[in-house]
């Protein structure tokens, strides 16, 4: 059987998503608990690669287990007993067997969280970008109107981490949305795809933008110079969620 599965994890004590030898990832933790589930070997196949210490809300997977008989819809009650607590199932159903979860994706949305606070909240630590130094209501009008110069389809290689060997830079940022909630920032941005590290930049640069050292107009050029070194610093993976993974053109 394949089946279709949604799950959220605190990525903190993970080497990110996909197995690597001798280091706990959820791929790692996923097949080992899901084959203790259904009784027979599987292959799980997520919809994103996410990094070291980088939380989902939503992460879209497929798992193929042959001669597995647990119906879909409890599979997530099942999984639960096997799973550690930092990885949960909370969606399953049977797949078509020509769908795959990661190149029939749409779109996906990720969130990151800011606590623009002078003292950090415990209860976050590790769930959000510690940034004692307050973004004023100015900074965070630059922030939006920065923001605007990323929407649409362009080449964002000054937004890609040095060293990665993607060669299709182009990607279309569908909406950026920048807002305040008590002392804490969130900021939301979807896109048909991204690139390495591609997030965790933006929003570095868009803090670099609210402290006045980078121009909310200077953007255009930053995207147009495809400089890594143009943009500003790539903010701190804690902060950062997979947040919501589309299938299917609306």
């Amino acid at each position: 059987m394949k089946y279709f599965a949604k799950i959220k994890y605190l990525g903190t004590d993970f080497h990110g998503f996909q197995v690597q030898p001798g280091l706990r990832t959820v791929q790692g933790e996923l097949c080992r608990a899901l084959s203790e589930t259904l009784g027979v070997p599987v292959s799980v196949t997520g919809c994103s690669r996410t990094d070291r210490g980088v939380h989902a809300n939503e992460m879209c997977i497929t798992v193929l287990a042959e001669g597995a008989s647990v119906p879909p819809d409890r599979l997530a009650v099942a999984a639960a007993r096997y799973l550690p607590p930092d990885i949960s199932v909370f969606f399953a159903e049977e797949a078509a067997e020509d769908f795959h979860p990661r190149y029939d994706v749409y779109g996906k949305e990720y969130l990151y969280k800011i606590v623009n606070s002078r003292t950090m909240d415990p209860f976050l630590v590790g769930r959000a970008w510690f940034l004692p130094r307050r973004i004023s209501d100015e900074g965070l009008l630059r922030m939006r109107r920065a923001s605007e110069y990323i929407l649409g389809r362009q080449d964002f290689s000054a937004f890609m981490a040095e060293g990665s060997d993607t060669e299709d830079t182009v990607r279309e940022v569908r909406s950026l949305t920048v807002d305040r909630i008590g002392e804490n920032i969130e900021i939301r941005i979807s896109a048909d795809g991204f690139l390495y590290n591609m997030v965790r930049i933006i929003v570095g640069t868009l803090t670099e933008v609210a402290f006045g050292r980078i121009e909310p107009e200077a953007l255009k050029k930053i995207i147009a110079s495809r400089d890594r070194q143009s943009a500003g610093v790539t903010a701190p993976p804690d902060g950062l969620y997979l947040n919501r993974v589309f299938y299917g053109q609306p």
